[in-house]
């Protein structure tokens, strides 16, 4: 059976101290938990990694990174590299986030760049794609997501592609306590597993983790979670609350 994977963005919150103190007490909560527990990764603002990194066993909680430099090295003022995540202890990169694409303006082409830096460093992408409101309204939902699936992670080799995490994020459902529907959510992960069945054959289609993130918090989850296609979650502000983002990881639990 395919394990669950319930990743924590934690965004840009909390301090250095803030960010242990909930580490830790999700390491307290997820002592004796029994059943195949999903895989869970948390991902704290840079300047945490590294101490969360050492204080976490990577079979109960791995650290991701936010984002990466679609440079490897240089004169990039303010950026952190690929390379510079690896040495902190951190096994992810979330790459393509909505909040990248929107805000800074990050391209298909700039991903497809990072996924490539980040596999070249044994780092492993956690991929975002996603349509905004208006281009579900228009009836594009489909092919922007094609499209970012496509550019973003279709130029890898089969080896490489089978270390990607997929997280389907409808952008309106992001912090705005809106949710798609389980039939919303189900249609896209089929669409996408199907486009990794055209491309990479069956087998790499049924084995691919397609995470849902998009306002995913412990009232939902579980319902998430037993939807078809769905392998899991990237959740958001309920992975700042211990408790409630303990309540998620239980969802997943088989």
């Amino acid at each position: 059976m395919k394990k669950k994977v319930v990743a924590g963005n934690w965004k840009m919150n909390t301090t250095p101290a803030e960010a242990k103190e909930l580490t830790d007490k999700i390491n307290e909560l997820l002592k004796g938990v029994s059943g195949l527990r999903p895989r869970v990764i948390i991902a704290p603002p840079f300047t945490h990694i590294k101490m969360l990194a050492d204080i976490t066993d990577p079979r109960d909680i791995s650290v991701a990174a936010q984002n990466c430099s679609s440079y490897k090295k240089g004169a990039y003022t303010g950026e952190v590299s690929a390379e510079m995540i690896a040495a902190t202890g951190a096994k992810y990169i979330i790459i393509g986030h909505s909040e990248r694409r929107a805000y800074f303006k990050e391209d298909n082409a700039t991903l497809a760049t990072k996924v490539n830096i980040t596999l070249e460093y044994s780092l492993l992408p956690i991929y975002c794609c996603g349509e905004t409101l208006e281009e579900r309204e228009s009836g594009k939902l489909f092919d922007i997501v094609k499209q970012q699936v496509s550019e973003g992670l279709f130029h890898l080799t089969p080896d490489a592609f089978s270390k990607v995490i997929i997280a389907y994020e409808p952008v309106w459902a992001i912090g705005t306590g809106k949710t798609a529907t389980t039939d919303q959510a189900s249609e896209m992960h089929a669409y996408i597993r199907k486009l990794v069945e055209e491309k990479y054959g069956a087998s790499a289609a049924k084995d691919v983790i397609i995470l849902y993130g998009g306002s995913v918090n412990a009232a939902n989850a579980r319902q998430l979670f037993s939807t078809p296609h769905i392998d899991g979650g990237l959740v958001g502000g309920a992975s700042l609350k211990a408790d409630e983002f303990f309540e998620i990881i239980k969802a997943g639990i088989a």
